[in-house]
């Protein structure tokens, strides 16, 4: 602690005295819970029932130079759902100075980046999620021309406190060609990556140092039509489960993604299919397949529409991008699938659109890789797509409509499959599906000052699992400022018939932002942008400040 309170006061003194040239800004944020016992869905709280993130951003800018650093804490431990290896830690996690002008983007310390779609690599943070895959090492971008960047950079992730014990090197490079070429309407953009991870085998045989993966795409627009396309290939490498080598043999992998949409004043269709061939890819081969997703080089969500309401979330998707050859209960190469997004706004001259309707439709269907296996060979031979075994299935589809300036409504249907084993854990394609139906209503009235009222009826249908759950929200906004509300997902179907209740509220003013609530946390995976983690059933209070400054 007295370093970082040293480097904090450096830092502080050096910002102020530098203020009249240039300036700081930042943040600050605290997410903690209070846990007590709930006999009621079966929830021992442990020993540590206060918990805390929180996180201390500071930035200083002068002129072409930016430096910065955030501190973390996590004490006593860190919240339900995140890695226990950062319970108890303090300090000073990342850091950085860059250097930027109108040819080059230098950082030395701690950085972010993203190659193409981020399928090859992604460094990146999502504090509700837990992650920060952040490098620490250099990273260089070069602006040759204004149609042409060149990105190199070479580091070692973080985990945790630590660092991962791989190295990653990496370049990247974006050509406008379009713009070159002069080709009016059409945009046309080429990209090239490659990443390479060096990890020593420690003298295990025929266990690569160095896996290389490389990666080409090319993305278009031409009047009211786009798409884009990317592939990737891996170099052999060891497959790993549970932190142990699982196989003698070593396998190589692939990614493909392909986009195509059009749209016009509106109405808008869009296509997406992605097949991923044993493409898991760590900075530490054995922390392949950890559940906090740590030491991640690469960003593969799943690709299913996100929703918003309370039982749309119960049965989630996450991809399933690796090769298991353990047992005839668990094999699979990989995952394969497509969604299609579909909206249409109606004309303001129709009844349907004097206020504003919009229809929007999601359909996505997500399985696993067709290919046979010999288990006793550890050898496969893959299909490109085939006939694997589901994993998901997603129809869905809302009808949004403002009625008046006081009034507006959201009708959403929902019809999902989900194989048991990727909704509730175990081995997938053995254990059969969950089918369910869910009915969202979402009314909201609008008062004179910024007054509000929101409230939602929502009801899941399914025989497989849990059985049926109604829901309902009660939201109130006394002003831009201050809200409140209460929710409660009742599984009137299961034999124990739990209530998961929460009532809460936030303010904000200014850049500051307070909320606090009471109530249970059903258990089940949270997913942000398609990457998800589990977070246990829980009770207790819970409360967020956050401060940008």
């Amino acid at each position: 602690m007295k370093k970082v309170s040293t480097l904090l006061f450096l830092l502080g003194t050096f910002m102020v005295s530098a203020q009249e040239q240039g300036y700081f800004y930042g943040e600050l944020e605290t997410n903690a819970q209070y846990l007590q016992d709930d006999s009621g869905i079966g929830f021992e709280a442990p020993d540590d029932k206060l918990r805390a993130n929180s996180y201390l951003q500071l930035n200083y800018n002068y002129g072409k130079i930016t430096a910065g650093l955030q501190y973390e804490a996590y004490l006593p431990s860190a919240l339900l759902g995140y890695d226990p290896m950062l319970n108890g830690g303090n300090k000073i996690a990342t850091y950085y100075v860059n250097y930027r002008d109108e040819k080059f983007d230098i950082t030395a310390g701690y950085f972010y980046e993203q190659f193409g779609s981020g399928l090859i690599l992604r460094a990146w943070e999502d504090r509700q999620l837990g992650i920060n895959s952040a490098l620490r090492g250099i990273r260089t971008k070069a602006y040759i021309t204004k149609d042409l960047d060149v990105t190199v950079l070479y580091g070692e992730q973080r985990n945790g406190f630590d660092l991962s014990e791989g190295v990653v090197q990496g370049a990247d490079a974006n050509l406008n060609l379009g713009e070159v070429l002069g080709f009016g309407e059409l945009n046309l953009n080429l990209g090239a990556s490659f990443v390479s991870r060096y990890q020593t085998n420690n003298n295990l045989p025929d266990v690569p140092n160095t896996v290389n993966a490389y990666g080409g795409r090319m993305d278009f627009s031409y009047r009211n039509f786009y798409g884009g396309i990317e592939a990737i290939a891996k170099d052999n490498d060891v497959i790993v489960n549970e932190g142990n080598i699982a196989s003698p043999q070593l396998f190589d992998g692939t990614a493909m993604l392909v986009n195509l949409g059009w749209s016009q004043r509106g109405m808008g269709i869009n296509a997406t299919f992605r097949r991923l061939e044993n493409f898991s890819f760590y900075s530490d081969r054995y922390a392949e397949g950890n559940i906090y997703n740590q030491q991640m080089i690469n960003y593969i969500p799943a690709l299913t529409k996100q929703q918003d309401y309370l039982l749309t979330n119960i049965y989630v998707y996450s991809s399933q991008p690796r090769l298991f050859m353990s047992s005839e209960a668990e094999k699979r190469a990989g995952e394969v699938g497509s969604q299609v997004d579909f909206f249409y706004t109606f004309d303001r001259k129709t009844t349907l659109g004097k206020y504003g309707t919009r229809i929007a439709a999601n359909f996505s269907y997500w399985a696993g890789i067709d290919a046979d296996f010999d288990l006793e060979g550890q050898v496969y031979d893959p299909k490109f797509i085939g006939s694997g075994p589901r994993y998901y299935q997603d129809f869905n589809i809302e009808i949004k409509n403002r009625w008046s300036s006081l009034w507006q409504t959201a009708i959403t249907y929902q019809n999902v499959t989900i194989d048991k084993g990727a909704a509730l854990g175990g081995p997938l394609g053995t254990q059969g599906d969950i089918k369910a139906n869910i009915a969202v209503l979402d009314v909201t009235r609008r008062f004179t000052k910024g007054k509000a009222l929101r409230a939602e009826v929502q009801h899941l249908w399914t025989e497989q699992d849990r059985k049926n759950w109604a829901a309902g929200v009660l939201e109130y906004n006394f002003n831009s400022t201050f809200g409140i509300y209460l929710t409660d997902s009742y599984n009137y179907g299961s034999d124990d018939k739990p209530h998961y209740y929460s009532v809460g509220g936030s303010y904000s003013k200014g850049n500051t932002r307070f909320s606090m609530n009471y109530g249970r946390q059903r258990g089940g995976l949270l997913c942000v942008g398609g990457v998800c983690r589990y977070v246990p059933e829980n009770t207790g209070l819970s409360a967020s400040l956050m401060v940008n400054f």
